[in-house]
C-alpha cells in the first residue's frame, strides 16, 4: 500500500498518522504497534509515537507499505 496523508496543520505525530491511515484503531495502540513492527521515517528507524512529521515526510511501515505526508500549509 502506498498512500498520501494530507494534513491541515504544520505537522502530525507518528501516532496520529498511524491512526489516520487506519493501521491502528486508537492512539493508545501506537506505543504497542511501534514496539512490534519496524517503522522508518525518512529512512531512519523510529519508535516514538510523538515524533513530529512534516510536509514531505516519507514513512515506511513493515506489513503496511509507505505513506507520504502532504501539508496544505507548507
Amino acid at each position: 500500500m502506498n498512500q498520501t496523508i494530507t494534513i491541515e496543520t504544520e505537522f502530525i505525530t507518528l501516532g496520529q498518522l498511524l491512526q489516520e491511515a487506519g493501521i491502528i484503531d486508537s492512539g493508545g495502540m501506537a506505543k504497542w504497534y511501534l514496539s512490534e513492527f519496524e517503522v522508518f521515517v525518512n529512512g531512519e528507524p523510529e519508535q516514538r509515537r510523538g515524533k513530529k512529521l512534516y510536509h514531505g515526510a516519507e514513512i515506511e511501515i513493515e506489513e503496511a507499505g509507505s505513506i507520504t505526508v502532504f501539508s496544505n500549509n507548507h
